[in-house]
């Protein structure tokens, strides 16, 4: 059963004269990944460290797992990982990772066994005498977000986890929060829509501080009928004329996001028709879904 995990009301956040933090309501639960998504800019960050305590707001009012932000309740139970977070490159994995369980509370029996454990689920264990620096920038962070899981807490807030690393890792790091969120709840900030898409269950889009939606990643009322196509090197305007002569199909056309967004009289029957079409043509594609990305649902107008 899902609890309330983070409760804002009409929460603001102004540096100077600028404001940050607009005015924002917002309720989230315990369950799966959740998205935060929005420009530069729009408040993602400054979000962030109002619900890990980093700062203080300004007005309005906020909850985080029924207590105050910083509050030390809230020891163990949340986690913070930001993009630029670093490890000390003249102490090994191993002495770090201690030092912050024992910054827990943890005695050094715990800690010993709690690094153990974190290390086992990035796959580093055999990197727990190593320095830093002697590691890949992935591999440091698979590290840096296993600091993140020391004490299991119930909720993990994740900034740009895979930017800048390579495919394995990042794979690596979308399923280890995949297989994490049977017992935390992760918010995941980033600028790679497709991965967020494919990893979380729900979204918090932010623009110039104020919260614009918030709620499910399913198929809304007003991208039913439609159909986002991704094709591998495909003759553009070929696939177009093709495509818009099928039954069913009412149009075909590019993205300004790369992808054919296909409307269709009935999503399924038009899935059906166009694979048909792809087999046909010996045309190679990469991805089909129903509905429009996440991508083109907030930028497609742009």
């Amino acid at each position: 059963m899902s609890e309330t995990l983070i409760e804002c009301q009409g929460l603001s956040k102004r540096y100077g004269s600028q404001l940050a933090l607009d005015n924002v309501s917002l309720s989230l639960s315990t369950g799966e990944p959740i998205a935060l998504i929005g420009p530069n800019g729009a408040g993602k960050t400054t979000l962030i460290s109002l619900i890990c305590g980093f700062i203080g707001k300004s007005s309005g009012q906020i909850s985080v797992l029924g207590g105050k932000p910083g509050a030390q309740s809230l020891s163990g139970q949340l986690a913070a990982l930001p993009q630029d977070a670093l490890l000390d490159p003249r102490l090994s994995v191993g002495r770090q990772l201690r030092f912050f369980a024992r910054l827990q509370g943890m005695n050094r029996r715990e800690a010993r066994a709690d690094v153990q454990r974190v290390l086992e689920t990035v796959d580093l264990l055999e990197s727990i005498n190593t320095k830093p620096s002697d590691l890949s920038h992935g591999m440091r962070k698979r590290i840096a977000i296993a600091q993140a899981l020391l004490g299991a807490p119930r909720l993990v807030l994740l900034d740009e986890p895979t930017a800048g690393i390579d495919p394995p890792n990042a794979k690596l790091i979308r399923d280890l929060i995949r297989q994490q969120s049977r017992d935390t709840t992760f918010i995941v900030s980033s600028h790679n829509l497709d991965e967020l898409e494919r990893l979380c269950n729900s979204v918090v889009y932010l623009e110039k501080g104020r919260l614009i939606s918030s709620g499910p990643l399913v198929v809304e009322d007003n991208d039913q009928g439609f159909i986002t196509l991704r094709l591998a090197t495909v003759p553009e305007d070929e696939f177009l004329e093709a495509a818009a002569k099928l039954p069913g199909i009412r149009q075909a056309s590019r993205s300004a996001q790369g992808d054919y967004l296909i409307q269709a009289d009935d999503d399924m029957h038009g899935s059906l028709v166009l694979m048909q079409l792809l087999s046909d043509k010996g045309w190679r594609y990469r991805q089909i879904s129903r509905g429009k990305s996440l991508e083109e649902r907030l930028y497609g107008n742009s």
